[in-house]
């Protein structure tokens, strides 16, 4: 990893992680086979304008050319890389400070935190909405996939973290995942369909933070009853 940061911008160590030389890609961050095939998408639709950094003429076997990985930016994002594909931490920080809902107290206790901001489902949706340009599906569509591919993989208590975002936009966050699932305890964040579907089918609901936190209300009221007894 320490070789991979030389001389490379924000965005190229994003998608560094994905590199085939690298040997690594969804499957490493426990996506299932289908999503991650849906992963061949990218692609798709990214490789052509990876290829204009050096020809015209489109790549056959729809390779990514990462060090131009910068001409793939779409529009109707959040604007946290620059055109160069550098990190903007100022914008970084803005769209914290105007989306984090958790002021309002929205944060689950346990995870409370104040000196770190966090966004939840309703608040991406929210950004998504205010990032959207005219004229733009692609763009639109691109952010959409984008924000719920990151929700999936780093909810903690249906929220996504400000350092764990930040580590995603760096490109030191999958690295971290990919290790931490190589061990006996595994990666400890995320939302997958069996989370959805044992959560729907138990408690009638897909938030697994909200009966999470239904649980430790009626044991802790438990344990006060039993001591004011």
């Amino acid at each position: 990893m320490a070789n991979l940061q030389a001389n490379l911008t924000a965005l190229q160590l994003h998608v560094a992680f994905w590199d085939y030389n690298n040997d690594s890609g969804f499957r490493d961050l426990g996506f299932c086979i289908i999503f991650s095939l849906g992963g061949l998408l990218i692609n798709f639709f990214f490789s052509y304008p990876t290829t204009l950094g050096h020809s015209w003429l489109p790549d056959p076997l729809f390779r990514i050319y990462t060090s131009n990985i910068h001409k793939a930016k779409h529009g109707s994002d959040s604007g946290t890389y620059s055109s160069d594909g550098n990190l903007r931490l100022s914008l970084f920080d803005e769209m914290f400070e105007q989306m984090d809902s958790s002021v309002a107290g929205n944060k689950s206790m346990e995870l409370m935190d104040q000196s770190e901001g966090s966004l939840g489902v309703e608040d991406l949706f929210r950004l998504h909405a205010k990032n959207r340009v005219a004229a733009d599906p692609a763009g639109w569509s691109f952010a959409a996939m984008e924000w719920w591919t990151t929700w999936l993989l780093l909810q903690r208590g249906g929220r996504i973290w400000e350092k764990d975002l930040k580590a995603m936009y760096d490109g030191t966050l999958f690295w971290k995942v990919r290790d931490e699932r190589r061990k006996n305890d595994g990666w400890s964040q995320g939302y997958g369909w069996k989370d959805w579907a044992t959560t729907l089918w138990n408690h009638g609901t897909w938030k697994t933070w909200e009966v999470g936190r239904e649980v430790k209300g009626e044991r802790n009221a438990k344990i006060n009853a039993h001591g004011e007894l």
